[in-house]
């Protein structure tokens, strides 16, 4: 089989990519490493294995030439590509929209070009600010002002949402979406925003563990290789055809006890410091207090349930930092 994902020399794509070679399938990339990077994929084009079956093209979603020729060429599309990070929208929120909502646009439309499958990665952020938990996707959307960019990434995602679904429900394209949560291992940085890299990066570097507002806001974390696991059952099942689905893991933890449980696995003399949001982010941000899904759909639909408890997700995280320094 042939794959495509955009996105691929992302963190989550470039895991995507390993595991569809390893189960022996061709794998292209369209990547412009605005927030990927060729070190994610530099592994499997030393394997020789993988070699003569992974097509890597540093090139915009946004360049419809490219884009034709790869989605005419494969069988299934996993659109990965997107801005990523609170820390990255807020700095760069008008390229942020026009990738999530252009590129989204023109990888369905060649999609339905060619009548192929496609897997459009969407977002926990899509949900806005609720409180309670689980989150189901059929909750409603609440979300801030349009003067808090915060909230640009959110409704920028939905829009992918409602065109991916448009797609299904006008032309029967099989379009499947999916609500990332917290995906965590390695590979991933602190870079744009990531919560664990970010904080055991810092406890290795014997730095206080910067935590946001009181450090009460709650969130569960997925080991990218369950997450992998997740996209590949959906890609497969035509069950999943017009449909949106929670991916994400089921151990809640406030940020503040995750920088303490850091700060002891790594054996750090680190302090947890807590910063105001307003020192931390500009005028137009806002958190959300609480995320936790429900992934009854997906299970009951797939059979699929995590593996990797939080212990291990930070074990392997802290291992990967360890091994680059």
């Amino acid at each position: 089989m042939r794959i495509l994902i955009t996105g691929g020399a992302g963190f989550i794509g470039s895991h995507l990519a390993e595991a569809y070679l390893r189960q022996g399938d061709e794998v292209y990339i369209i990547d412009d490493l605005s927030t990927g990077s060729l070190d994610n994929l530099a592994h499997l084009q030393a394997n020789k294995e993988y070699a003569s079956r992974l097509f890597v093209h540093i090139d915009t979603i946004l360049n419809r030439d490219i884009l034709l020729e790869l989605v005419g060429t494969c069988e299934v599309v996993f659109h990965m590509a997107a801005a990523v990070g609170v820390q990255y929208i807020l700095d760069n929120p008008l390229r942020s929209i026009q990738i999530n909502i252009q590129g989204t646009e023109k990888v369905l439309d060649m999609c339905s070009k060619f009548k192929k499958k496609v897997l459009i990665a969407s977002s926990s952020e899509v949900y806005g600010k609720h409180l309670h938990a689980p989150l189901v996707e059929t909750d409603n959307i609440i979300y801030g002002p349009s003067s808090k960019f915060r909230w640009s990434y959110a409704a920028s995602k939905l829009m992918d949402e409602f065109t991916a679904l448009a797609h299904y429900r006008e032309s029967g394209l099989p379009a499947i979406v999916v609500r990332l949560f917290n995906t965590v291992g390695p590979r991933q940085t602190g870079t744009y925003g990531m919560v664990i890299p970010r904080l055991v990066s810092q406890a290795l570097a014997g730095k206080d563990l910067t935590v946001y507002g009181d450090g009460e806001q709650s969130r569960t974390f997925t080991y990218v290789e369950d997450v992998v696991h997740a996209l590949m059952l959906l890609a497969a099942s035509s069950g999943a055809h017009g449909e949106v689905f929670n991916i994400g893991g089921v151990e809640e933890i406030s940020i503040k006890n995750l920088a303490y449980r850091i700060v002891e696995m790594t054996g750090s003399s680190s302090r947890v410091k807590f910063i105001p949001y307003k020192e931390a982010f500009p005028a137009d941000f806002e958190d959300m207090q609480r995320r936790l899904p429900s992934i009854a759909k997906l299970k009951n639909l797939t059979g699929y349930s995590p593996t990797t408890d939080l212990e291990t997700i930070l074990t392997k995280v802290i291992e990967f930092f360890k091994a680059k320094a």
